[in-house]
């Protein structure tokens, strides 16, 4: 037991650790809380986002945070939005999966030099996202261990 609780906290220690708690409000209704204290409910039922809804959100904020800290700096966009959609589906093992997910960028700028500027950057930063710097789906691209424990 003891080597467990040193393994998680040298694993808490790491710069790289990130960590939610999610909490349970009810009957399908969470509560995921970061370090700051910023939380956000979810779940199953009316006015609630699904797990899978919230994936798709965590995939599109993480890229659109990419695009928009460079192209904003030129200019402040007039129209910023990112459709996350994927398809759920049974797989072989019959497990439920999302596939095919798919981000598409509607970002418009204000004419002039700056608002050009800033759209022409955006293909490139939109693809910089996808292979190198958005944390959220080249985890989701690349087979990524989940592991679970029960704690007592």
């Amino acid at each position: 037991m003891s080597e467990n609780v040193n393994a998680s906290e040298e694993r808490q220690n790491d710069p790289g650790y990130r960590a939610v708690e999610l909490t349970r409000l009810g009957s399908k209704r969470y509560q995921a809380t970061n370090a700051e204290g910023v939380s956000v409910e979810f779940g199953q039922g009316e006015g609630l986002m699904t797990p899978v809804e919230l994936l798709l959100a965590a995939i599109a904020g993480c890229s659109s945070v990419d695009v928009d800290v460079v192209t904003s700096r030129r200019v402040e966009p007039e129209e910023f939005r990112v459709t996350s959609s994927g398809l759920k589906y049974t797989d072989e093992e019959g497990g439920s999966r999302l596939g095919d997910v798919e981000l598409s960028f509607r970002v418009k700028f204000p004419e002039g030099e700056a608002g050009e500027k800033a759209a022409s950057m955006v293909p490139r930063l939109v693809e910089l996202s996808r292979t190198k710097d958005c944390t959220v789906s080249r985890t989701v691209e690349h087979e990524t261990q989940v592991s679970m424990r029960v704690e007592d």
